[in-house]
């Protein structure tokens, strides 16, 4: 498909790599309902490279799962192109999908598992990857534009009934998820590559965070376009919310060091 732990954690990252100038922040909590954070994140600006996990809540090792999924894309090669980068990342995740399956036969569990959602940069493009109902959002000229689509029960009612506005037909009494790395022996992962732009701002996140936080706040946070005060914002709105969850966000912002747009400075003689 193509389109055009109880205690805090907070990282920042920054890099400049032509054409484009990538900073990023990010920010996790476990949230006020859970003793253990399940999430887990990935960020590095030097490789164009973005990940959220989620631990399957109400599933056995959650939190082993999550971090097993991130670990298995910290070491990707340097790219040759944008789809050489897909094909590693998806080739690690199916590895990292097996080993779950391996891991739940070993410990007689029903199931260890993780949602994933990944951002990777090359060049003037990026890709997205995901598998669960962790989200990517972007940011663009004033617009916030969801480029994931949930893996869940409520997400598949909603594609299949009539269009009538009433957002609670048909709706699932639970928002379960329909795909996860660890739930079956075959992963799918949906993926969509599209343009970057001198400006454009990502959100990486769990479901800890859209659930509680509205798309309206999400752009609002985002508008600055500032990486760490836009995740610190969006945890802290989440926790106001009720932080029913795991909360974990991941914001990266993307400059072009050749735009005309931009403003050069020269020295006065």
């Amino acid at each position: 498909m193509a389109m055009d732990s109880p205690a805090s954690h907070m990282s920042t990252d920054r890099i400049e790599a032509a054409p484009f100038r990538w900073t990023s922040a990010s920010c996790s909590h476990a949230g006020l309902v859970r003793d253990v954070n399940e999430d887990a994140c990935l960020e590095q600006s030097e490789r164009g490279l973005w990940a959220v996990a989620d631990g399957m809540g109400g599933h056995s090792l959650g939190e082993f799962a999550s971090r097993l999924a991130i670990r298995s894309l910290v070491d990707l090669p340097v790219p040759e192109s944008l789809e050489q980068y897909v094909y590693d990342a998806h080739d690690r995740l199916q590895g990292a999908n097996r080993r779950l399956r391996d891991e739940a036969g070993l410990r007689d569990v029903p199931i260890i598992g993780t949602t994933i959602v990944a951002l990777l940069a090359s060049g003037r493009r990026c890709a997205c990857l995901w598998a669960g109902d962790s989200r990517i959002y972007l940011y663009r000229a004033g617009c916030l534009r969801l480029l994931t689509r949930d893996h869940s029960q409520i997400e598949e009612a909603r594609s299949r009934r009539p269009s009538t506005g009433d957002e609670t037909l048909h709706r699932p009494a639970a928002n379960l998820i329909t795909r996860a790395l660890g739930a079956e022996d075959t992963l799918e992962i949906d993926a969509g590559i599209l343009g970057v732009h001198d400006g454009d701002v990502f959100l990486l996140c769990s479901d800890g965070l859209s659930n509680e936080v509205s798309e309206l706040a999400i752009e609002q946070a985002l508008l600055p376009g500032n990486c760490r005060q836009a995740s610190q914002a969006l945890i802290a709105l989440a926790l106001e919310r009720g932080g029913h969850d795991n909360i974990t966000a991941v914001v990266v912002r993307a400059e072009d060091l050749y735009s005309p747009d931009r403003t050069t400075m020269h020295p006065v003689l």
